[in-house]
């Protein structure tokens, strides 16, 4: 005869069986044991029949059943030749494996001891356990991914072990729903300590990583089968924007009308896969800048196609912005690590005198800055190896910038008249609907048996090519990245046949005068000498300030004030001054580079630089001579 049994706060639940049972059956027989071990298989059942029968126990004054119902257990788990054998089992329902809780008991209930006067001690109010251990692939810290039922719901979250271990750091987990507090923190703790040193064997271990990109011995994050992602929080929404999403072959159709559409897109693309190229070449991280002060000529869609090869193009997701720290920027390349890191908006970046705070250097060296601890020691240094794509209203380096800022960027100009995207409005809807896919192919050629040989034999072809025209060696490098990246593109995606040329990229590239911050220093004195001309005459003609003489193609620019036009434009003085020299663009004395003048009766040290030579005269159409065209005939 069925009867109901009060548990739950008082909420009858009608038992499906359960026969009367007496003292005698709890004391001297196994029949209410094997009633609830019947439902062993179901884990929410079984632990309603335990409750059940633990309150028609106490009915017949047996208050010890939960106790004997786990002796009974071990017992038949012994006698199955089990090898792991359980004493005190956790008895929840829901989708985990049972674990030994030692002197703990978890189950729907929550965790909690019993004391030998059988009263009641809740260290957390709903179960909460360990379900595997992870250990990361890079730094070989362990952190347990741990499962909890908060509000019904069963939730899972890998916490690093100086978070479970430290009843300060515990606390923290109660943002996420746990329920936990300063006065259960160190039973907690206790608790985690004690049934993961009880089930070391049983709780699975497995590979984790904390980024993305290559991983020694596994393949290419995030595409390795069985890889747990055990990195910060902040960084899971991109994680888990890199995957294929809708239709490949949507995605596919309006990049190869871009690539056809634009030299520029097709570059910006294949420098998004050229990312995957540069740690398997031992290439260095460089730039490709689309700029331009136009409104509408596609930089950001272009920005976006960039990033859909690989996951989610939305703003956000992906992309990132200027809008963050130093800290920040170094952080997520190293997270990034072999995939582009997509930066929209230079001008975010500017402060209210509108110069840029951005430094290329940050993230072209590939190595952050090396940070302490607050225990003592350094934190493990970033490191990053990938394309950093960037758009903006003006160029990512100005004028005054070093020769290796400028010789790490390739720098493309979008105009009106020459937009990067035409359909912007349409490329962007499709392909906010359709991405990740190409990324995952192009990883899967490169892995392939022998592609890595043929890809090296490409690359160092074109380097040598590209090394023969009036560009750096940087420079040739990264533009043999992209061409290199493109051809593979073609061949493993698009089968258009349709690739970048050495004369298509060549044009985009900065020759070695261009690199040199001295020549730029160079050009930029002799400009402001011929702009203050007038303030380059002595004596009465002048009746203002007096910044030096001219005299037989020769400017002596008084050092004070050579000095402080250099250090306006962030041109470094000292090495401004040892380029000149080099070139024989100056005349001195000494170790200091200058020479004495007398200026309006006081003789002062000058640096005494040359003018450029006069320009042989060039004629436009409208300056013609009629006598130029003797000898022509009329179109």
């Amino acid at each position: 005869m069925a009867k109901e049994i009060d548990i739950n706060d008082g909420k009858a639940v009608k038992a499906e069986i359960m026969p009367d049972y007496t003292l005698e059956d709890f004391l001297y027989t196994e029949k209410p044991y094997k009633e609830v071990y019947a439902y062993k298989n179901d884990p929410f059942m079984h632990g309603l029949k335990q409750e059940q029968m633990s309150k028609v126990a106490a009915q017949v004054g047996f208050k010890s059943f939960k106790g004997q119902y786990k002796n009974y257990v071990k017992m038949e788990e012994m006698q199955r030749g089990c090898s792991v054998v359980i004493n005190n089992p956790t008895t929840f329902s829901g989708p985990y494996m049972q674990l030994e809780a030692g002197k703990y008991n978890v189950d729907d209930g929550g965790v909690y001891t019993i004391d030998s006067f059988g009263s009641y001690h809740i260290i957390c109010h709903h179960p909460i356990i360990p379900f595997e251990c992870l250990q990361n692939i890079d730094t070989g810290e362990e952190k347990l991914n741990i499962a909890y039922r908060s509000r019904g719901d069963w939730q899972e979250k890998v916490v690093s072990k100086e978070i479970l271990y430290n009843s300060r750091n515990i606390s923290q987990l109660v943002k996420c729903g746990v329920d936990v507090s300063s006065e259960t923190a160190k039973e907690l703790v206790s608790y985690f300590q004690e049934i993961e040193a009880l089930n070391r064997r049983s709780l699975p271990l497995k590979k984790s990583v904390g980024r993305l990109g290559y991983i020694n011995g596994a393949g290419f994050s995030p595409y390795v089968d069985g890889l747990t992602f055990d990195g910060d929080e902040n960084y899971s929404h991109i994680f888990k924007a890199i995957q294929p999403h809708g239709d490949f072959d949507k995605w596919k159709k309006i990049a190869v009308k871009c690539r056809q559409e634009s030299l520029t897109a097709k570059i910006f693309l294949a420098a998004s896969f050229a990312s995957a190229l540069i740690q398997p070449l031992g290439g260095l991280p460089f730039f490709v800048h689309l700029w331009g002060v136009d409104s509408g000529t596609g930089k950001t869609v272009a920005l976006m196609l960039a990033a859909s090869v690989w996951g989610n193009p939305e703003m956000g997701e992906y992309i990132q912005t200027f809008n963050s720290t130093v800290v920040g920027h170094e952080r997520t390349a190293a997270f990034l690590n072999s995939l582009p890191f997509l930066i929209d908006e230079l001008q975010l970046s500017k402060d209210s005198h509108g110069k840029s705070r951005f430094d290329v250097y940050q993230l072209a060296q590939g190595v952050g800055r090396s940070r302490g601890t607050k225990t003592g020691g350094i934190e493990r240094t970033p490191t990053w190896r990938n394309t950093i794509l960037t758009t903006g209203e003006s160029p990512i380096v100005s004028g005054s910038a070093g020769a290796g800022a400028v010789n790490r960027v390739i720098d493309i100009e979008c105009t009106a008249n020459n937009v990067v995207i035409k359909d912007g409005i349409g490329v962007s809807a499709i392909i906010k609907q359709n991405y990740g896919f190409a990324g995952k192919v192009f990883i899967e050629k490169l892995f392939s048996k022998g592609a890595l040989e043929q890809v090296r034999e490409i690359y160092d072809e074109y380097f040598r090519e590209l090394c023969k025209s009036d560009t750096t060696e940087k420079q040739a490098m990264a533009a043999a990245m992209i061409m290199t990246a493109d051809l593979i593109a073609d061949a493993a995606i698009f089968n258009t046949g349709s690739i970048i040329t050495i004369e298509e990229m060549s044009q985009f590239l900065q020759t070695k005068e261009s690199v040199s911050a001295g020549e730029r220093g160079y050009q930029y004195i002799c400009d402001w000498v011929a702009a203050n001309s007038k303030r380059f005459v002595a004596g009465e003609e002048n009746t203002g300030e007096v910044f030096g003489v001219i005299k037989d193609n020769y400017a002596y620019i008084i050092r004070s004030k050579f000095d402080e036009v250099a250090e306006k434009q962030s041109f470094n003085q000292r090495a401004l001054l040892s380029w000149l020299k080099s070139n024989n663009k100056i005349l001195f004395r000494g170790r200091n580079n200058t020479r004495g003048k007398r200026i309006n009766g006081v003789n002062v040290e000058c640096v005494v630089m040359k003018l450029p030579d006069e320009e042989p005269e060039y004629y436009t159409k409208n300056e013609l001579k009629q006598s130029d065209l003797d000898g022509f005939e009329p179109l």
